[in-house]
């Protein structure tokens, strides 16, 4: 559990926010961190501290997309093919750099470097 190894570290967080709800965002990245992606098990780990339910947790999660709700590789290649971008090559740039690593879109690489996503940038 993240409170039993992080004790330090959450009492900090917690103290620098008006209300528990605010330190959800900061404690998410924490468990990232100690598991290597939001774990079903991490986001109720994070709902227990905060006192929200594991449900308003993972929506929050589920909205950001540097949160990973399965194992990835250490470096992280999110590439945006929404319109706009797709316009503009996106696509063939997808292709090209799953190609060069020999994974498709959402797999990892077989030595855990690298994992591809496609992502909306939102105009970004």
């Amino acid at each position: 559990m993240l409170a039993d190894k992080y004790r330090d570290q959450i009492d900090s967080i917690l103290a620098r926010y008006p209300s528990k709800r605010a330190a959800v965002l900061p404690l998410l990245y924490l468990a990232q961190r100690e598991y290597g992606y939001c774990s079903e098990e991490a986001i109720k780990d994070v709902a227990g501290l905060v006192e929200l339910e594991p449900t308003e947790v993972f929506s929050v999660a589920g909205f950001y997309s540097l949160f990973h709700k399965d194992p990835t590789g250490r470096y992280v290649l999110e590439i945006c093919n929404d319109l706009p971008c797709a316009l503009r090559g996106a696509d063939q740039f997808v292709d090209h750099v799953c190609k060069r690593l020999g994974v498709k879109p959402g797999e990892t690489t077989p030595d855990g470097m690298f994992t591809v996503e496609t992502v909306m940038c939102l105009g970004a």
